[in-house]
């Protein structure tokens, strides 16, 4: 038995014993105005809320917001007539770097701190979020959770390759400790909170 071998069976037979994860239950916080407090959260970081009932009202909105013969992509297909359609099949991520704006869906979004969920499941690529200049992203109102507790309690079981939690445009105010938008990543994010279920489109 080399080396390595002897290394890796004396880790294999000394792994610590699984433990449940501890039971934040009671760390509940207050869902009555949860989506006020989202709305004014994600806001007062710079993103943007828009409320809608429907998917048809983004296709009347993005007229009003960006140009609509740049690049747009989405990976949702009820919106494949206003942008290319992302299948998640495997593309070189180099030809996506002229996107002007992404629409994609969250699982769901965080009251304390205006941040989404998205796994890679919906982001069709893994760089779609972060890539493009501006990003969209379609969350269900009915699905907000007040607190980041919350939102650890409906991932913390789950399985998934990679997940994000995503707030607001990207930002830093390390240059002359001004805050700059967009320094890294999207230079705007808007939130289209959906009055419905998403499941009937996707």
């Amino acid at each position: 038995m080399s080396s390595r071998e002897k290394i890796l069976a004396s880790v294999k037979l000394n792994q610590p014993q699984t433990i449940d994860l501890p039971d934040i239950s009671f760390l509940k916080g207050d869902s009555t105005n949860a989506i006020e407090k989202f709305i004014t959260v994600l806001t007062t970081i710079g993103g943007k809320v828009v409320r809608i009932k429907n998917l048809d009202e983004i296709k009347s909105l993005l007229p009003q917001q960006f140009n609509l013969e740049s690049r747009i992509v989405t990976t949702i297909p009820e919106l494949s007539s206003i942008a290319e359609l992302n299948t998640g099949e495997y593309i070189d991520p180099h030809t996506l770097e002229d996107i002007e704006l992404t629409i994609i869906r969250a699982h769901f979004a965080v009251a304390e701190n205006g941040a989404v969920w998205i796994t890679e499941d919906l982001m069709g690529q893994r760089v779609l979020p972060f890539i493009c200049q501006h990003l969209a992203v379609i969350v269900e109102a009915a699905a907000l959770v007040p607190t980041m507790h919350e939102a650890y309690q409906k991932i913390g079981e789950g399985r998934y390759g990679f997940g994000s939690f995503i707030a607001g445009p990207s930002k830093t105010a390390d240059i002359e400790q001004s805050l700059v938008l967009g320094a890294h990543g999207p230079r705007s994010m808007t939130i289209f909170l959906l009055d419905g279920n998403l499941s009937k489109y996707i």
